[in-house]
């Protein structure tokens, strides 16, 4: 069977063609290669590997270092994060606690101890308090985690650039360091564990690399613990700022007399200034110092930003005045007697915070220190090292004024009122006259001066002398002690018995050994200013005793009853009243007539009595009016002999003036004294003629006796 139609190809495959050989293509520039290219040298190649494998064994260990130390470090943050309180219980880290002294009137003269003036926090305080201590301590400090690597950089290299070690004088501490310090990295003072406080505060401050790094991890991690405004806060009530100060209130109370909230510019420029080095700079030290310090810290506000230009203009136009109990610092000497005088677990190591009223009046404290500046300026040769002190209380013995010393701004201070025990010469002879009196002498009676010697047992025959060296003859008690004659008085005080001189002396508060012999009424005992002045005042007051007194109320901070009460006053009678008058009387006259003539005051009746010591190596002059005692005592420290001075020169000047200033403004009352009635004059009798012999011729006598006148 065939088949018809198209044939179809047949299957084979397609001829392949042979394609002529094509020329290779010419090689072209290429593109460098990444990377350097290795070098053809053998030796280059060689260290290049050494090189190489060098920086990744570097990196390699560096990474893993730096891991390990920010693991170490990370967990000692950590463990300390957890040991830290509550920030609100480290704003008051004192050890011991502070007082505050009030005058008579309830108004603050003086601090003592550690002050504390209550909490504040970053928000309270006034803003350019605030500013200040950041532009001056810590201007990064919103910005760093506690550690400033820049602060510390800066400060490494001002250290080497100025010759000191890296860790010698900038520190480059972030306040949050520096309150790391404050807290002494969290350990609390011990008694049991350090010699004193300044120790352990000369620990806490001590600076070292290993110190350095305790110090980093606690300021990382209080960082961690609280916020910026919260460390700000801890940092404002623990830094110490000066003058007993610690924290900011008490620094804006101590220093302006006002909160911490209210502060301007400049004052808040002088706050922050002292945190460089607060004792030194305290205002209350050198104001010009501390002002020139401020002027610093408002530059620095102003660069940062903190004040504009009229601001800064007008804090360095008007710089930060003192209040006026901070400028006076008034009381200095009286404020260390209280101090003295009270209980220490209340006073000189209270753990509490204390506040004591008193009897100061600071018109009169003010005085007293006038007028012994006075008298030292206008009367005293230049150069003189002579010191003076003044005591002026009450009659009951409520001390109003104590000057101490020449220097009257002081704190801690040898007090020559009340520590300085010295011979008290002829100011001790009122007690020798008020045991006669009580014995039944009167004003007017009769006291021979003549040369007189007694024989001491076991000194031999002692001669007293007047100052004068002559002799008055008959005189009265009161003329005696107007002219302060020696031998009258030790007569008086041998007829009356040397133990009741001395029972009736220390009665009225003269507390201090009284001497055994004779010389007993010369003043050879010793005694101090303050003793002395309230036995007088015993004298005024009618001759009741008197214990000195400065604290009147002790009481705690915010408790309304006070813990104790007035430690002195009027006690019990040691002279009749009417002794005390008749004694009185016969005082006035040593300002009337007699040694004390230079304390004579011009309106008032004053009473008193001078004294000088052997070779003039003490004077004194003590007196009183109806309103004030005072006493003064003058002399060397080193019991240098006074040169041209006695009881009723310098001594009595300064009395004057003092007791002129304090008795501004009063009115003159009459001392309570005797006043005797004045004697009758004698009847007038008609001179008789004598002849130029009368009473020389023994025989014209004899008739006259026998055959009368003629």
């Amino acid at each position: 069977m065939s088949t018809t139609g198209p044939r179809k190809p047949p299957l084979v495959a397609p001829k392949r063609t042979r394609k002529a050989p094509t020329k290779p293509a010419r090689k072209t520039k290429s593109a460098p290669r990444r990377g350097r290219a290795r070098s053809s040298n053998p030796i280059v190649r060689f260290f290049g590997g050494i090189i190489r494998w060098a920086l990744r064994l570097i990196w390699g260990i560096g990474w893993r270092l730096t891991a390990l130390v920010l693991l170490v470090v990370g967990s000692f943050v950590a463990y300390t994060y957890t040991t830290l309180p509550e920030y609100q219980t480290l704003m008051d880290g004192r050890a011991k606690g502070s007082v505050t002294l009030l005058d008579d009137k309830g108004e603050v003269f003086a601090w003592r101890g550690d002050q504390f003036g209550g909490v504040v926090t970053a928000d309270t305080v006034s803003r350019h308090l605030k500013n200040a201590v950041i532009a001056t301590e810590d201007r990064r400090f919103y910005l760093h985690p506690g550690v400033d690597p820049i602060g510390i950089a800066s400060a490494i290299r001002i250290n080497l650039s100025e010759g000191r070690g890296p860790l010698s004088g900038n520190g480059g501490s972030t306040i949050t360091q520096q309150t790391a310090k404050l807290l002494c990295f969290g350990n609390a003072y011990s008694e049991s564990d350090w010699k004193s406080e300044a120790d352990y505060i000369a620990d806490c401050r001590r600076t070292s690399l290993v110190r350095k790094a305790r110090e980093a991890i606690y300021a990382m991690a209080m960082e961690a613990k609280y916020t910026k405004d919260q460390i700000l806060s801890v940092y404002l009530n623990r830094a110490y700022l000066g003058g007993g100060a610690y924290g900011a209130e008490a620094a804006a109370q101590r220093y302006f007399g006002k909160s911490a909230a209210n502060l301007n510019p400049a004052e808040g420029a002088m706050i922050a200034g002292l945190l460089t080095a607060p004792s030194t700079l305290a205002p209350t030290a050198n104001l010009e110092r501390s002002r020139n310090r401020a002027s610093v810290v408002i530059g620095l506000m102003r660069r940062q930003g903190y004040l504009s230009d009229q601001e800064t203009a007008l804090a360095l136009a008007n710089p930060a005045e003192l209040s006026e109990a901070a400028e006076r610092q008034a009381g200095g000497y009286f404020a260390d007697w209280v101090m003295s005088s009270g209980p220490e677990f209340f006073t000189r190591d209270t753990t509490e915070d204390v506040i004591i009223r008193t009897t100061l009046d600071q018109r009169v404290q003010r005085a007293a220190e006038d007028a012994l500046t006075y008298i030292f300026d206008e009367k005293v040769r230049e150069g003189s090292k002579a010191q003076a002190a003044i005591v002026v209380m009450s009659a009951d013995g409520a001390v109003r004024a104590m000057v101490g010393g020449r220097k009257t701004k002081v704190v801690g201070a040898f007090n020559r009122a009340t520590q300085a025990k010295r011979q008290t010469g002829s100011a001790f002879k009122p007690f020798v006259y008020a045991t006669a009196l009580e014995l039944g002498n009167s004003y007017d009676s009769i006291v021979v001066d003549e040369p007189y010697c007694l024989n001491i047992p076991g000194s031999g025959r002692w001669c007293p002398e007047n100052y004068t060296r002559n002799y008055k003859g008959r005189v009265t008690l009161t003329e005696s002690l107007a002219q302060s004659l020696n031998i009258p008085a030790v007569k008086i005080s041998e007829s009356v018995g040397r133990d009741l001189v001395r029972k009736v002396a220390s009665d009225f508060g003269i507390e201090s050994d009284l001497a055994a012999g004779p010389a007993l009424a010369l003043g050879a005992s010793e005694s101090t200013l303050l003793e002395m002045t309230g036995a007088y005042a015993g004298i005024l007051n009618g001759g009741s005793s008197v214990t000195p007194y400065g604290l009147v109320e002790l009481k705690l901070l915010g408790e309304d009853e006070p813990l104790m009460g007035t430690g002195g006053g009027i006690g019990e009678r040691v002279i009749q009243e009417s002794a005390a008058q008749e004694l009185i009387y016969m005082m006035t006259k040593v300002i009337e007539g007699g040694t004390g003539g230079r304390a004579r005051l011009p309106d008032r009746e004053a009473a008193g009595k001078t004294g000088t010591t052997q070779a003039a190596r003490d004077a004194w002059f003590l007196g009183f009016t109806a309103d004030y005692v005072a006493g003064v005592w003058m002399g060397y420290d080193d019991n240098t002999p006074l040169s041209g001075v006695t009881g009723g020169g310098l001594p009595a000047e300064i009395w004057q003036e003092t007791m002129i200033r304090v008795h501004e403004g009063l009115a003159p009352k009459p001392l309570p004294m005797l006043r005797p009635k004045p004697r009758p004059a004698p009847p007038r009798q008609e001179p008789q003629r004598r002849s130029p012999l009368a009473g020389n011729n023994p025989i014209e006598n004899i008739l006259r006796s026998i055959f009368g006148r003629n």
